[in-house]
């Protein structure tokens, strides 16, 4: 995923490509190229490295592409108050590096990891799979900053960790998709990082998966990641099982993981799964960033990615619904079944590339019609299929307010226009 910053062919949304492209090196550069474009209503989508923009629609015009890559800056670390502020270009790998030395961490947890950055995933609104334990990106926000529609930068909330009151106007920017305007810094609050970090990987033999879901359920200690992965083996380089994999990971005090482990291996071990492999240290990094990835990568341009939020008390069936769904349309699922979130993400594969498009396009409508709770949002797609597609489905009953505030931020519609619910 090596990407030339200047060529114009980075920035392909589908099949559109940008007729500029533009990389400010600082926010007051930014902030002119914003008024410039906005003076000859000029499109603009914002990027940072292009590893979340498969979420959401197409934008309906695409004239400028506009990267963050060189705001990258680390502008403040206080380890004693548990606080970081970042440029929106820094990566998230180089982000966890850094508080990293201070035995500190935010949980990101994105695909991509030394691609994704900082302004990326909070754009893109990505739900991180241990959220269940350690909560949305959008919490660990205290401050914030953006660029908007005529080149002011404004900002909201600062480097104090403490309840806030009134509007919380910086967190309107975290999944907006830069229909709101680009934001150009972030301030966190940092957690203390675990003592000890362990993953988790087993394959599952023939008719061992209904047992092994239980005992996870009742594990003493509850994992901060769970889940259920079939197929996906050339994103995720570990041994596939014939009815697909779990991975767990176990997060916490020395003491208390190497009791966890203990448990988990023999609860394992009586449901029938005979060989785990562990990952620590960097080698649990490289192996939990594989499977993060594994969430949007495509295959080749014969795959659509969908996910259904929910209840973990109905993942299973609802990912039941998308992977027979699937089949009916002629398309290979393969899924992450996720049983802390209840995420069910599902990755549909054709055999028969040519006719891709329409046959996703229908398979995506039934599926919204049979999960109705928690119809499937689009989060990735091969070229040539997304132009099809409405990413959301039907639209909020807040729709109205939301394209009041659009209107609000973007008067001039010059932000990635129709990325978002609603066509906004």
């Amino acid at each position: 995923m090596d990407i030339d910053v200047h060529d114009p062919r980075a920035y392909a949304l589908d099949t559109l490509l940008p007729e500029h492209v533009h990389t400010p090196a600082t926010v007051h550069q930014l902030a002119d190229l914003i008024r410039a474009h906005k003076e000859r209503r000029d499109t603009i989508v914002f990027f940072g490295n292009g590893s979340l923009q498969g979420i959401g629609n197409l934008p309906t015009r695409y004239n400028t592409a506009i990267s963050l890559h060189h705001l990258h800056a680390l502008i403040a670390h206080e380890p004693a108050d548990l606080t970081i502020a970042v440029q929106a270009g820094m990566t998230i790998a180089d982000f966890d590096q850094r508080l990293a030395r201070q035995r500190q961490f935010v949980p990101l947890d994105a695909p991509y990891p030394q691609y994704s950055t900082i302004g990326g995933v909070l754009a893109s609104g990505w739900l991180s799979p241990r959220r269940a334990a350690y909560g949305r990106s959008r919490e660990f926000l205290i401050g914030v900053s953006a660029v908007l529609n005529d080149g002011t930068v404004a900002s909201a909330g600062g480097m104090v960790v403490k309840s806030s009151t009134g509007y919380d106007l910086g967190k309107l920017y975290v999944g907006s998709l830069g229909t709101l305007g680009a934001i150009v810094r972030a301030n966190f609050k940092t957690l203390p990082r675990p003592q000890v970090a362990r993953l988790f990987v087993a394959p599952l033999p023939e008719g061992s998966a209904a047992r092994v879901v239980p005992v996870l359920a009742d594990l003493p200690i509850e994992p901060t990641l769970c889940l259920r992965i079939s197929g996906f083996e050339n994103d995720i380089d570990v041994r596939p099982g014939l009815e697909g994999r779990i991975a767990v990971m176990l997060e916490g005090t020395k003491s208390t993981v190497e009791r966890a482990t203990r448990d988990l291996r023999s609860a394992l071990g009586l449901a029938g799964v005979p060989d785990t492999s562990i990952f620590e240290g960097a080698d649990l990094s490289r192996a939990f960033a594989q499977i993060l990835t594994a969430y949007v990568a495509p295959v080749g341009n014969r795959s659509l990615t969908v996910r259904s939020l929910g209840l973990p008390t109905t993942v299973f069936q609802r990912a039941a619904l998308l992977r027979e769904t699937a089949k009916q349309y002629h398309f290979i699922p393969e899924e992450i079944i996720d049983m802390r979130t209840g995420d069910a993400i599902v990755r549909l594969v054709a055999a028969d590339p040519p006719s891709l498009a329409q046959e996703a396009a229908n398979a995506l409508a039934t599926m919204r019609s049979v999960i109705r709770e928690a119809p499937p949002t689009v989060i990735a797609g091969g070229a040539g299929i997304r132009h099809s597609l409405d990413a959301w489905g039907d639209p909020p009953n807040a729709l109205d307010k939301m394209r009041a505030i659009k209107s609000q931020f973007d008067p001039t519609g010059i932000f990635a226009p129709g990325r978002f619910v609603g066509g906004l």
